[in-house]
């Protein structure tokens, strides 16, 4: 159960407190946050928090899950630093962050914006939101064509002024290996 009016930080933001399970979903271990977690976000879209897992801090970006909610993947590190698996019960502290860490850039487009080095400058003065909806937009598929297209139109879109790419729902979970229509599957 999620208490977001228990503490506040300096900040004034306030402290979402719950329990989750560590689930495999997908081929990934995920987290997915309770509802009423969720609804305390001031987002259905992605949401960069400060957080704390089990005594743990980090800072991620959380993601959409297509139902009005949020999911976090637990990647190997992170499990390894928590000694946790799926299955596991873990307790967080999340609060909205101030501001959002750098996206790690997709190889394919990383070559394509340095073999455009005329648009250097406008992707380093869009916001790290912005360059996080680039790569979630280019990430949205299996198709190697389609992505391949998406990098392409991507850069000539950020040629052209474009400061967010346009035409997918920012609620919808976009991963291509945990969705199915904009949902994440259902975590086992």
């Amino acid at each position: 159960m999620a208490d977001g009016t228990s503490a506040r930080k300096a900040s004034g933001a306030p402290v979402i407190r719950f329990e989750a399970q560590v689930r495999r979903t997908g081929g990934s271990t995920i987290l997915r946050l309770p509802d009423d977690a969720s609804a305390t976000l001031p987002s259905r879209g992605q949401v960069a928090v400060e957080a704390v897992m089990n005594g743990h801090a980090f800072q991620t970006v959380l993601e959409p899950d297509g139902r009005r909610g949020h999911w976090l993947k637990v990647d190997k590190k992170l499990r390894q630093a928590l000694q946790v698996s799926a299955g596991d019960t873990v307790a967080l502290e999340i609060e909205p962050a101030k501001d959002w860490p750098e996206p790690e850039i997709p190889e394919d487009f990383q070559a394509a914006l340095a073999g455009a080095p005329d648009i250097f400058q406008m992707w380093k003065s869009i916001t790290p939101m912005a360059r996080w909806e680039w790569v979630r937009w280019i990430n949205a598929t299996r198709n190697p064509q389609t992505r391949e297209r998406r990098v392409e139109v991507g850069i000539a879109k950020l040629r052209s002024g474009k400061r967010r790419p346009c035409c997918f729902d920012l609620a919808a979970c976009t991963d291509p290996d945990l969705s199915r229509n904009g949902m994440l599957m259902e975590v086992m």
